[in-house]
């Protein structure tokens, strides 16, 4: 059998750890999909749509690495490329493969189907520039090259690639890869290590510290490093809403969620008043600091980011960041540093009476925190979801997901059908709001057919509830289509034998409902949670009051 530029594609992805391909199919792509389909090591999820297909690799990438999306060229890949501009905002790298005409027809300028009609077949590659680490239009000649360069690219810097494969190129023989992809090119100079330590260890002499953490600690694999600063040195810490659970909130010195100003008291001071603030892999956006209302002295701050470290301003690189972490350490041991002063809070979280009162906000997310297991992965949209779940407590070895910075509502379905999918021994527990929902709910028959057995709740709560919480409270353009969610399931394919659907509106029947979950695990858990329109939580609530008062300044 021809070894062929298809097999060199999905033989990289393999060993980059890739075993789930995401997508649909089309005409310029499904020979490509017949050695999909083929491979030892790699499984085709189809989907509903091209975007689904993007939010579940993009999901599925969060857990595993690296994801991987196929569509057709033109129709296909636009619906999808919003869900991959998440993807590099978020710096989530999923691999694109977009099957394309074959090299004769774009040589020749044909004017045909899926395309502009004006023989010009690069527009689609240029506007995936804009949203790609690399691209790639794949040529016999160098396609080995090419397909390196992308992959490289887009592991390198946790962003997409794309790649552009013509349906003739995807059949051309190719010569097997001679050695594993080199992507581990992250590099720290011993000058510039001994330069950082040096002036962190004048810096932090005799202050006492606090440690924030995000999003990019996770994306750059220095997780065990901030863990081990931390677990050492018993320094406070805290997470932005965006890095949620990367590290353990079941931690005596776990300080909360800062959110800026709308922080709770003992988060915000123990963040904000420190002597010296470690950031690492920090990204202040608009969301994650309640817009912008964190008052930080960037010169008490020790910044670790992607591409360099900075002490009050000055910078050091080439530093890696877990690198950067480790001498932090060493540095704060040997100084024998004490953290910030801080009380934890005493105690768990007062629930709600389980009684017949009608569920609010409040009780919802209090109940639903309080029965999640560890090795959960959370997945949550934007809205009430995100914001309710936000500042809870999770357990040990729990993810959380969300799309806060850019913010795609229907994000959260397939995202939880790829991320439950990079992980099966972690149950997915998806948080959804109807207006998101209506987006992507086919993909709920992907999740059927797939058999991962999460549990859904649907937050009907008649329309955009946190659009409303910003303007419009009223207003037409914020309500939806009312829908019949019980029959959601068995319209997507469930069954007495693989679903259980549930409905709850008192306290009682919600907590009901997460005892269910708890203990069926061999079914798909819906259910639909009704709670009033304006009813929300507080930190959303705030939000909302910050996010119009910024929208009414001139």
């Amino acid at each position: 059998m021809t070894y062929t530029v298809g097999n060199y594609i999905l033989d990289r992805l393999a060993e980059l750890g890739v075993d789930k391909v995401f997508g649909v199919p089309g005409d310029f792509n499904l020979f490509f999909l017949d050695d999909v389909l083929a491979h030892e090591k790699l499984d085709w999820v189809g989907n509903a749509n091209e975007l689904n297909a993007g939010y579940a690799a993009d999901g599925y990438a969060r857990v595993k690495g690296l994801g991987a999306l196929v569509t057709t060229y033109g129709v296909g890949e636009l619906s999808a490329i919003n869900a991959t501009a998440g993807s590099y905002a978020e710096n989530v790298p999923v691999i694109h493969i977009v099957g394309a005409p074959g090299l004769s027809a774009q040589n020749s300028h044909l004017r045909m189907h899926h395309t502009l009609g004006d023989g010009d077949f690069k527009h689609f590659m240029r506007m995936a520039a804009e949203v790609s680490a690399a691209t790639a239009a794949i040529h016999p000649a160098t396609a080995a090259s090419d397909i390196d360069r992308v992959l490289r690219s887009a592991v390198i810097h946790r962003k997409p690639g794309y790649l552009m494969l013509p349906v003739d190129v995807s059949t051309m023989p190719a010569t097997p890869p001679s050695e594993p992809l080199n992507v581990d090119v992250r590099i720290s100079a011993p000058d510039i290590e001994q330069a950082f330590r040096e002036a962190a260890t004048e810096f932090l002499r005799s202050k006492k510290v606090t440690v924030l953490a995000d999003i990019m600690v996770e994306r750059l694999g220095a997780v065990d490093e901030v863990r081990n600063l931390v677990r050492d040195t018993s320094f406070p810490f805290a997470s932005l809403m965006w890095g949620k659970a990367v590290l353990d909130e079941t931690e005596p010195n776990f300080a909360g969620i800062y959110v800026g100003g709308l922080s709770a008291e003992p988060t915000r001071k123990v963040v904000e008043d420190a002597e010296a603030l470690i950031c690492a892999g920090v990204e202040f956006t608009d969301t994650t600091t309640g817009i912008y209302s964190h008052t930080i002295d960037f010169g008490r701050v020790i910044n670790i980011s992607a591409e360099d470290t900075s002490i009050a301003g000055r910078h050091f690189a080439p530093l890696t960041m877990s690198r950067s972490l480790e001498i932090l350490r060493e540095i704060s041991l040997e100084l024998a540093l004490s953290g910030t002063d801080f009380t934890a809070p005493s105690g768990e979280v007062a629930l709600p009476a389980i009684d017949d009162a009608t569920l609010t906000q409040d009780a919802l997310w209090k109940v639903l925190s309080s029965n999640l297991d560890a090795k959960n992965t959370v997945v949550v949209d934007m809205g009430t979801s995100f914001f309710g779940m936000a500042t809870q407590k999770f357990p040990q070895d729990s993810r959380f997901i969300g799309m806060p910075l850019w913010g795609s509502i229907g994000y959260s379905i397939p995202a939880l059908l790829g991320a439950a999918m990079a992980d099966m021994d972690s149950r997915g527990v998806l948080m959804v709001g109807d207006g998101s929902a209506q987006l992507t709910i086919q993909e709920i028959g992907t999740i059927i057919r797939e058999k991962i057995n999460p549990v859904i709740f649907l937050i009907n709560n008649d329309g955009y509830t946190i659009e409303r919480s910003i303007h419009g409270v009223e207003a037409e353009y914020n309500d939806i289509t009312t829908y019949d969610w019980s029959k959601i399931p068995a319209a997507f394919g469930g069954t007495d034998q693989n679903t259980v659907t549930l409905r709850a509106t008192t306290v009682r029947e919600f907590n009901e409902a997460c005892r269910v979950a708890r203990e069926t695990r061999d079914k798909l858990i819906f259910v639909e949670v009704v709670t009033a329109p304006m009813d929300m939580p507080e930190l959303l609530l705030n939000f909302g009051a910050q996010a119009a008062a910024l929208n009414k300044k001139k």
